[in-house]
């Protein structure tokens, strides 16, 4: 079976994660650079690797094969993440099986990929901000798409509050798959 990855196979991991958004060139894409930073990052700091693929897609497809919003390579820039060589794609049913955790940026993003998944793997399907602590005031990484660089750097906020949250969970996945003998 062929996935719609950007590489021809998937390197080994214990742990998937996909972002999902709308339309795969701002939220998602800044979500998923960000992860990435934030596993290495971590890795760093305790001198072993987290095998963990991570990617992400839209739910819609209007944007399939575009780089990110300029904005939102600039702005993940300017907080050392790169992002220009991701390419946005759709979210596909295959998607659920693959991956561990999909994580959409809003509400209407969850609803959609809840109405595509089998229910099956509901159980996958998380808000980011369900991974930031309880003082944040909403629930939902608002799209800035329409908008001017204050909110592509406000949705970047938001996503850095998530990631200590969802990095933990992501460990707690991983360890929860090693093997009894390898512990």
């Amino acid at each position: 079976m062929k996935f719609p990855f950007r590489r021809n196979r998937l390197p080994p991991a214990r742990v998937r994660v996909l972002m999902v958004c709308m339309g795969n060139i701002c939220r998602s894409p800044m979500a998923e650079g960000m992860l990435r930073k934030y596993l290495a990052e971590r890795e760093a700091a305790r001198g072993e690797a987290l095998p963990v693929h991570v990617d992400s897609a839209g739910t819609h497809g209007y944007h399939a094969g575009a780089a990110p919003d300029a904005r939102a390579k600039a702005a993940a820039a300017r907080r050392g993440i790169e992002i220009g060589g991701l390419k946005a794609r759709q979210v596909t049913v295959e998607d659920f099986d693959v991956f561990d955790l999909v994580v959409a940026m809003d509400e209407d993003n969850l609803a959609a990929l809840r109405d595509l998944a089998d229910p099956d793997h509901h159980r996958k399907l998380r808000l980011l901000l369900d991974f930031a602590p309880l003082a944040t005031p909403t629930r939902s990484v608002p799209d800035p798409y329409y908008g001017g660089m204050s909110g592509f750097e406000r949705v970047l906020d938001l996503v850095e509050q998530a990631m200590a949250g969802l990095v933990d969970e992501i460990e707690r996945l991983a360890e929860s798959r090693v093997e009894p003998s390898a512990r």
